[in-house]
């Protein structure tokens, strides 16, 4: 005997969706997909239009003459000219730049920043940065002062003392003043700390030092942008009982 159905209870093919919503559905992604192959396809053939016309395009070809002037070959007398023109202006440009930069003098800031980047390379170094930080302090030094240094770098066989000692040396620079007896002489008051390792017990020197600095000009570049040079340097132990052996004085002129 069959059980009567409850009026409230839907039948079961009401639960099935109806045949013009699935007509709906696949007319609406017929829609989205036609939209989607239009734009891709206006897409491909905007780069394919591209890519010709690119191909199509005649060589650059750039000439310059003996007085330096670039001239660009092909593609128009009017373009010649214009792009001609704005070499020209750009070659000008630059080449004032560089002018103006090259006489342009050192100014003091420059000049102690030079000192200080000096000192906290020579003075400053770990064993491992050693042989870097004096290789740098170096490339700051006249050829005449460079060659003095390393010889006695060289002689003392200082890098070695460093690493057969382990020496750690800090700098602390208190100030830097320009003296009056020549245009780029600079004296330095600095603490420095002398950490080394000597029959396995660890000694520290503590110096107070003056250092004294003598700069010159030369042309700027990329490899020198301040045109300053260390050419004179030595330093004086004023507080202090132990003396590290790297001390270096010259009276040579740049």
């Amino acid at each position: 005997m069959k059980t009567p159905q409850s009026p409230r209870e839907a039948p079961e093919i009401a639960s099935f969706t109806r045949y013009y919503e699935h007509d709906g559905m696949l007319r609406a992604y017929a829609n989205r997909a036609m939209f989607l192959a239009i734009l891709f396809a206006v897409i491909a053939l905007s780069s394919l239009g591209f890519a010709i016309y690119v191909r199509i395009q005649p060589p650059t070809v750039i000439r310059v003459d003996k007085d330096g002037n670039a001239i660009v070959v092909g593609g128009g007398a009017r373009q010649d000219r214009i792009t001609q023109m704005a070499m020209m202006l750009s070659a000008q440009a630059v080449s004032t730049d560089d002018s103006a930069s090259a006489g342009v003098a050192a100014t003091d800031l420059e000049g102690r920043a030079v000192v200080r980047r000096f000192l906290e390379h020579y003075l400053s170094y770990t064993p491992d940065s050693a042989p870097r930080n004096l290789a740098e302090s170096l490339n700051m030094m006249t050829a005449n002062l460079r060659t003095f240094t390393l010889n006695k770098l060289r002689d003392d066989d200082t890098v070695g003392k460093i690493l057969q000692e382990h020496i750690i040396s800090d700098l602390r620079i208190r100030s830097i003043e320009r003296t009056k007896n020549a245009p780029w002489d600079y004296v330095v008051f600095g603490v420095k700390e002398v950490h080394k390792v000597k029959s396995g017990a660890e000694i520290t020197d503590r110096i107070v030092g003056q250092y004294n600095l003598r700069l010159v000009e030369e042309r700027r570049s990329e490899f020198n942008p301040s045109g300053l040079l260390v050419a004179e340097y030595s330093e004086k132990q004023m507080v202090g009982e132990r003396d590290n052996g790297l001390e270096q004085k010259s009276q040579l002129d740049h």
